[in-house]
């Protein structure tokens, strides 16, 4: 809570949140210290003052959702959610949203209702073969639904789908840049250079990264890479949370894996049996999605929208 002194009666009290804004958030001070709205204490004959504090654009980020129920876990949670962070852009994985191999066009539009802006998404983007026509439903809509669910910006060129968004919540100008790893997964462009090539062309300067990857190594180098240049680069895909958010030196938000929201009652989603099942017969085994114990991880990126820099990043896990 600031103190502030009152311009009308040069009494000190304590300065409560009022109105919202855009990303500005307006104080009411007074010397009675209730969190009225300033326009009541005026009818009431309370001295009041009023001053606009800059506050951080506030980013949620969602980790791989997984299956119905990942789904219905952020049907659930996400409304409070964002109102309890005072989120102002809310991004999300949602590669596994179709029974945890792709994600379809019913499916995506139902995520952006649930008050999701940008999905990303990543190896098992093909999974659902609809989601090609999906991609180019977008007819030149640059911020149609399907031009806000994402693939991995270094696919070759040609390919259905585009890595990058660049839209504006609340006034504020941010872009989204999806990108996957080569280490034990599909040959594809190089991401480092990818990244480079992507950030020189993006204007605004809250830059989100999602790095859908395997190797902990090629997320960790890609973070320090692109530190200063972009405003955090968070890493999915392996389902599995880490506990190594930080800020790095140049101001650049990072952690290697956000984690499932998702059936943790599984092996990375998929029922338990069937996966302990295959490691022992190393027979073909059709995998499908488990039910138990839905969890929704996720990060939240305080940032300058000015700078882009970062300033903290914390995990989130709700059950």
């Amino acid at each position: 809570m600031h103190a502030a002194q009152c311009a009308a009666c040069t009494k000190s009290g304590p300065a409560k949140y009022g109105t919202t804004n855009n990303t500005h958030r307006v104080l009411t001070i007074s010397i009675c210290g209730r969190p009225c709205d300033s326009a009541l204490f005026l009818q009431k004959g309370c001295c009041t003052n009023r001053v606009t504090i800059k506050t951080p654009v506030r980013i949620l980020f969602i980790g791989d959702i997984f299956g119905r129920p990942g789904r219905t876990l952020v049907k659930e949670k996400l409304s409070s959610l964002a109102k309890d962070q005072a989120i102002d852009l809310v991004l999300a994985n949602g590669e596994n949203a179709a029974a945890g191999f792709g994600i379809t066009p019913a499916l995506a539009e139902e995520l952006f209702e649930m008050g999701i802006d940008v999905l990303t998404t990543g190896n098992h983007v093909w999974d659902k073969r609809e989601i090609v026509d999906y991609f180019e439903s977008a007819d030149g809509n640059a911020h149609s639904p399907a031009r806000r669910l994402l693939r991995p910006a270094n696919y070759p060129p040609g390919m259905p789908g585009r890595g990058v968004y660049e839209g504006r919540k609340r006034d504020v100008p941010y872009a989204v840049i999806n990108l996957q790893g080569r280490v034990f997964m599909a040959a594809n462009d190089d991401p480092f250079r990818a990244a480079d090539h992507l950030i020189k062309s993006v204007k605004a300067k809250i830059i989100f990264v999602d790095f859908h990857a395997e190797a902990t190594s090629e997320k960790i180098a890609l973070g320090w890479h692109l530190d200063g240049r972009i405003t955090a680069l968070v890493g999915t895909h392996t389902h599995v949370p880490t506990a190594d958010e930080r800020i790095l030196p140049n101001g650049t938000a990072y952690i290697t894996d956000v984690g499932m929201t998702g059936p943790y009652d599984s092996v990375i989603g998929v029922k338990k049996e069937l996966v302990v099942g295959k490691f022992l017969s190393n027979m073909p085994t059709r995998f499908e999605a488990a039910t138990g114990d839905a969890r929704l991880c996720a990060v939240v990126v305080d940032c300058d929208d000015q700078t882009g820099h970062a300033k903290t990043i914390t995990r989130l896990m709700v059950a």
